[in-house]
């Protein structure tokens, strides 16, 4: 169910009549975040911001809406407002399900947030079968042992050894238990599929940390969670607020001995 938005429009009435509609249309509705520029809009969307969809103007206090796509990614549902027609096919290049013209009624965003739901409740699903069929066909192929290059050797870390996995700059490092730590040839979106999920988490775009590393949480600013492992880590570990329930399943999961 749609409930938080981020509205991006620089003229205050309209913005205001659109919150007004979503309150009629969704009374539990939250507005994230109100938007006014392309610049403002960067700045926000460079962290993670855990919305169900955003209402964009296209035209912006210091440019249109499209430069924003050019400077930050965007994964979140965009839903267009404007009173120009001309962009409906660029704002269907980028994460635009709808394209609603000014002067918009109520039933006209009711139709845009009913597509909305329809589209996020297939992904869904799609999304549960496609995580459903990797994990039985990746049970018995996960990595147990991964052989690393050390000066003129190559040594054998067992998955159990593995404390955290890091990248910086395209090169990703493993960091083992007992704090030793080498290159890794693999990337992390690799890692990730290659590796027992039982054990090992996808914190962040930096980080995957094994559950046995893991020494305590701390709740941080904007209800996110910062890791403290069991070894030293090259920056800290953040679990985004729109992570935090799914990293607290794994971490509490009953996994094979």
């Amino acid at each position: 169910m749609m409930r938080r938005v981020v509205i991006i429009e620089d003229e205050t009435a309209a913005a205001v009549n659109l919150r007004n509609m979503l309150t009629s249309l969704i009374p539990d509705v939250e507005i994230v975040e109100v938007l006014e520029s392309v610049e403002e809009s960067v700045e926000f969307f460079s962290s993670d911001v855990d919305a169900d969809v955003v209402f964009m103007d296209i035209h912006l206090a210091d440019g249109d809406s499209f430069r924003i796509f050019s400077r930050v990614d965007i994964s979140i549902p965009i839903i267009f407002t404007t009173a120009y027609d001309e962009y409906a096919l660029e704002a269907f290049k980028v994460n635009s399900i709808d394209y609603l013209l000014k002067p918009f009624k109520e039933e006209d965003l009711k139709r845009a947030i009913d597509k909305l739901h329809r589209l996020t409740a297939a992904e869904h699903s799609s999304a549960r079968e496609r995580r459903n069929a990797m994990a039985s066909e990746t049970v018995a192929e996960s990595v147990q042992t991964l052989l690393v290059r050390y000066k003129d050797k190559i040594v054998p870390v067992k998955s159990e050894e593995v404390a955290f996995f890091y990248t910086s700059e395209d090169r990703v490092t493993v960091t083992t238990l007992d704090d030793r730590r080498y290159p890794v040839d693999k990337t992390l979106e690799t890692l990730s599929q290659q590796l027992p999920s039982d054990r090992f988490y996808r914190a962040n775009r930096q980080f995957i940390v094994s559950r046995a590393a893991v020494k305590d949480i701390v709740v941080w600013f904007g209800s996110r969670l910062a890791l403290n492992l069991v070894v030293e880590t090259p920056e800290r570990i953040i679990i985004s607020k729109a992570r935090v329930s799914d990293f607290k399943q794994w971490l509490q999961s009953v996994h094979p001995a």
